[in-house]
This record gives structure tokens, sequence and C-alpha cells, in this order.
């Protein structure tokens, strides 16, 4: 038994466990584009490592497409950063800061997870106190929360 040409570019078949051939229309979801945009959704957070709570200090949501929004303070200036530096934000850190920090170790740690450009993505970094951190992200507003 064969699908008529004209109905097998337009229906699937599915042999069922009776074995009889069912057909289905594809569904509209299926047939149109999933989206214009890749998402761009993430959370960024600032904890304190070893707190009693263990917990996010700070926390915030950033998504960029198809335009920036979510909790951050500073989201369309975040998300224009975050483009600039192909989704990295390692790219955003200052590597040598002229700030003068003492040299107490109180690590403070800043996560960025979700997803970017419909990729996920998760990105941690530690620093050893609240001011190498300022001095390392103070002119990034990704990181201003």
């Amino acid at each position: 038994m064969g699908i008529s040409p004209r109905l097998a570019g337009t229906a699937t078949a599915v042999v069922g466990l009776s074995g009889a051939l069912l057909f289905s229309a594809p569904s509209p979801a299926s047939a149109a584009p999933a989206a214009l945009y890749a998402p761009s959704a993430l959370v960024l957070t600032v904890s304190h490592p070893g707190d009693s709570a263990d917990s996010a200090a700070r926390a915030v949501t950033l998504s960029c497409a198809p335009q920036a929004t979510g909790t951050h303070p500073a989201a369309a200036e975040a998300c224009a950063e975050l483009r600039g530096a192909d989704g990295k934000p390692e790219a955003l850190l200052v590597s040598e800061s002229t700030r003068a920090c003492t040299k107490i170790w109180s690590p403070v740690t800043v996560t960025i997870d979700g997803v970017w450009q419909g990729v996920r993505t998760s990105w941690k970094h530690t620093f050893a106190n609240s001011c190498e951190m300022n001095g390392a992200v103070s002119h990034s507003s990704v990181f201003s929360f």
C-alpha cells in the first residue's frame, strides 16, 4: 500500500501499533521558525563563599534579545558590552587594576549562568576580596548591580 504523491508532501505517515497507517498534518509550530532571535537570558550573581548562608548577596536577570530587559539596573549597556565581548565575561575584566587593596582574604564570587545567543553558558570568577573585584570590574556595567 503506497502513499499518494499528493499526501506524501503534506502529511506525515506513522505506522501505529496495530500496523495501520495513521496520517497527521504537520503542526503549525513545526512549520514556522522557532524565533527570529537566538535567546540570551542570564542570571548574574555576586556571593561571598563561606558565609553562613553561602548564598548570593546580589542577583539580577539580564535578557538581551530581542531587546535588553531584566532586573539589571543597566540592562542595555550590559547587553552591549557582552555583545562587544562576544559573550565572554572574562574579556570585560581588567587584569591590572591601579586600585590599592589590602591582602585580606575575604573571597567574592561572580557568576553568570544561562543562555547566550542560543548557547548554554556558565561562568564563574572568584576575587580575593570586594576591593579587588571592584577594581577589576569598575569599568564594566555588566557587573554593576
